[in-house]
């Protein structure tokens, strides 16, 4: 892992060679070791500091690495100067020393995007240097007037002219009012009828952060940040500095409303036309054409913004020999639109996911399927979650048990947060170091535990499973509008019937059944059917799926839903739940989504819970209240087996199931607040070893032998205590 500018696969990916070695899981290599965020917080920050550090958290704590986090208006040497750089190289140069490993945190504070304008100093460094690249918002300027008059108006000067429109109260009809500016003047004769005048206009923000759409302003601060770093330590970087991470950047900012002005220009070259009639949907119902229309607008703003910085630091980081992570503020909106735009395709260009476990109420484990999956989605191997941050001295079976879930549902590289160069001054507790009093007796054996999940998990491995569920971004593009009644933090609009999250939560925490979101823009690209069933074609993170959950969904596109219906046709299972699609995100094409669910099933069916099926085997039920038992009982095939199948009536263990070079590698993690003793029933006949990661010990198991429908499952008996875990491994 460190030799410079080793390729990105061999610097992340190189443990595999050695990841099953018994030796190696009983003392796992610095490498391998979690790296915290190390706060450099409100104090002179001196070499005296960094030599007495560091070593104690290598040698007490147990880390494999560091984050150094500049934060907090006292800091010194002041960020970005010379003198602040001699000081950061100095840790970097007793990282090396020392075998420890370092991210290059991008910002002073958070979010990044300014400088130090949050968290940090107040300087909003990038303004000062790109004022014309900061945060824009779309504003909206309307006027009422009726049929008959000559309406007359000066063109705002506040920004940039997106659109002006004209929309009839009553039946909807817009007006597109650009051929009626004269000399900055709108001009028109208005026919009868109530309309509303409006004109849309991106404007500059008071927001200090970079514009989060624009790839212009994305490079430019990567040029007053990374550039800066590597400029004055560039024998560094793919050695001691690895990776990246960039903190909490988010589109609820600028009210919720944020927009670029490059955006009718991408528009256009995307779909041929011009925009301007549907900007008016972006906050009022326009008829038909709404849910189109938001599709349209929406879809391509989180284009924009996950091509913009993620994309822009993922592409400057491979240059330089290292990887990107990062994630986003408030990722426990149900309804992302408003906040990550959303929350799987932000993902696409990043090379690393990530996601926030901090205190309060954000309940982030309901989320940590839909980050691992935009992974899987896009081809990508690992999942970085920053957890612990702003929990208190929360207790050892707590520590344990978000590690478990976590890495039971997809997280590979866990950043503990966080140590703090100045423990006196801790603002988010816990201080996750040996200086805590708390935590100084168990720390490092709780960081082995982590090495060990990392050695196993952390890696280019496949992982598996048998059930996917469509992602319902375009229902919740189709119902969200600015201004909502919740709030730009919050979201700003609650979509009605969204049922996603508690399937999801239901499958993994109650039924003992994995899955892996689908995005519909990767159902359509990526995926595609065959005999076996709908097999995402990726290179690396590839699987085929038997079932098809269809969360409730009023609007999904049209060929999405033929890809299902061929699906069903090729005998796959389909489960719909809550609410059927009616809408398609085609313009004018909700009669052909209505005609493909008939298809798919027919309304005499749906009332009565009846599925349709078809000879090839194919399988179609709609479930107007998906509880736990309905879902369990609609996923239910007699003919096959669920790779992994807990016993009936026994509370299962949440768990992971990936494969290395066609072996077998099972995760189990009890969190239920009692003894797991039972079998558990793996697809194959197999034969494994029992790894776990709080002792190191590896054991040989026998499993017992079965057929269970058509498929040959092996029976390996378990008893897994509560807040404890086991690996089982295929062997030879």
């Amino acid at each position: 892992m460190r030799t410079f500018r080793l390729s990105l696969l061999c610097l992340f990916f190189c443990v595999t060679a050695v990841a099953q070695e018994p030796s190696e899981f009983k003392t796992p290599p610095t490498k391998f070791r979690p790296d915290p965020l190390w706060f450099w917080n409100n104090t002179d920050i001196t070499k005296e500091g960094i030599d007495a550090q560091m070593p104690g958290f290598l040698e007490k704590c147990g880390y494999g690495g560091l984050a150094i986090l500049p934060f907090g208006p006292n800091l010194t040497p002041k960020y970005l100067t010379e003198e602040y750089f001699e000081r950061y190289k100095y840790a970097v140069e007793k990282a090396a020393e020392l075998g420890l490993t370092l991210s290059l945190y991008d910002e002073y504070g958070f979010p990044s995007g300014s400088g130090g304008a949050i968290n940090a100093d107040g300087v909003p460094r990038f303004r000062n240097r790109f004022p014309n690249l900061t945060m824009k918002r779309l504003d909206k300027i309307e006027e009422e007037t009726r049929g008959g008059a000559t309406y007359v108006s000066p063109v705002s000067k506040t920004g940039q002219l997106m659109a002006a429109v004209a929309m009839n109260a009553d039946t909807k009809e817009r007006i597109d009012l650009s051929g009626n500016i004269t000399e900055e003047t709108i001009v028109w004769k208005v026919p009868e009828g109530n309309w509303k005048i409006m004109q849309f206009v991106c404007v500059a923000d008071d927001d200090p952060n970079m514009d989060y759409l624009s790839e212009e302003a994305a490079k430019a601060y990567i040029s007053m940040t990374h550039e800066a770093y590597y400029k004055r330590m560039p024998e560094y970087f793919g050695k001691t500095i690895t990776s990246t991470f960039f903190d909490e950047p988010t589109l609820y900012r600028a009210q919720a409303r944020c927009w670029t002005p490059t955006f009718n220009e991408t528009y256009i070259k995307k779909y041929g036309s011009s925009p301007a009639l549907y900007y008016p949907a972006l906050w009022y119902d326009i008829g038909p054409e709404t849910q189109a229309a938001r599709n349209a607008l929406f879809g391509l703003r989180a284009e924009l913004y996950a091509a913009a910085y993620p994309k822009a630091v993922s592409e400057w980081s491979k240059a330089h020999g290292i990887v990107a992570t990062g994630h986003q503020d408030n990722e426990e909106i149900e309804n992302p639109v408003g906040t990550s735009a959303d929350l799987m395709k932000c993902f696409k260009y990043q090379d690393v996911p990530g996601i926030d476990k901090i205190g309060g109420d954000r309940p982030a484990e309901k989320f940590y399927k839909i980050v691992s999956s935009a992974a899987y989605n896009w081809d990508h191997s690992l999942v970085m979650s920053e957890t612990y941050g702003a929990m208190g001295n929360i207790p050892w079976d707590t520590l344990y048990n978000v590690a478990m879930d976590q890495y039971s549902k997809g997280i590979n590289m866990l950043i503990p947060h966080a140590v703090w160069f100045n423990d006196r001054d801790v603002t988010f507790e816990p201080e996750l170091s040996h200086r805590n009093r708390l935590y100084n007796q168990g720390l490092y054996e709780f960081n082995t535990f982590l090495a060990r999940l990392n050695m196993l998990l952390r890696n280019d491995d496949r992982f598996v499973t048998d059930v996917a569920m469509l992602y319902p971004i375009e229902t919740m593009q189709g119902e969200h509008y600015f201004d909502g009644p919740l709030g730009a933090y919050a979201g700003g609009v609650k979509i009605p019937d969204m049922d996603y999250v508690q399937i999801s939560q239901r499958l993994t925490n109650e039924l003992g059944r994995d899955f892996q979101f689908l995005h519909p823009e990767v159902l359509q690209d990526a995926c595609r059917v065959d005999k076996n069933g709908l097999t995402l074609a990726n290179t690396k993170q590839y699987n085929t799926f038997r079932t098809l959950i269809v969360p409730s969904s009023k609007t999904i596109s049209v060929a999405n839903l033929a890809k299902i219906l061929t699906f069903f046709e090729a005998g796959g299972q389909v489960i719909f739940t809550t609410q059927l699609p009616v809408k398609s995100t085609e313009p004018n094409a909700d009669a052909q989504v209505v005609a493909l669910m008939d298809k798919l099933l027919p309304e005499k069916l749906r009332s009565s819970g009846e599925p349709h099926t078809n000879p090839a085997g194919g399988r179609v039920v709609f479930l107007a209240k998906p509880g736990a038992d309905a879902l369990r009982n609609a996923l239910a095939r007699p003919s096959e087996t669920f790779d992994v199948e807990f016993p009936e009536g026994i509370v299962p263990m949440r768990y992971i199931h990936k494969e290395r070079a066609g072996k077998d590698i099972y995760y189990f993690a009890n969190l239920n607040g009692k003894a797991f003793d039972s079998a558990v029933a793996l697809r194959g006949k197999k034969r494994y070893e029992l790894w776990n990661p709080h002792t190191g010990e590896v054991t040989a198991l026998q499993p017992e032998y079965a057929k269970k429908g058509k498929d040959r499952v092996s029976l390996v008996r378990l008893r897994v205590e509560p807040s404890q875990s086991v690996f089982l491994v295929e062997t030879k």
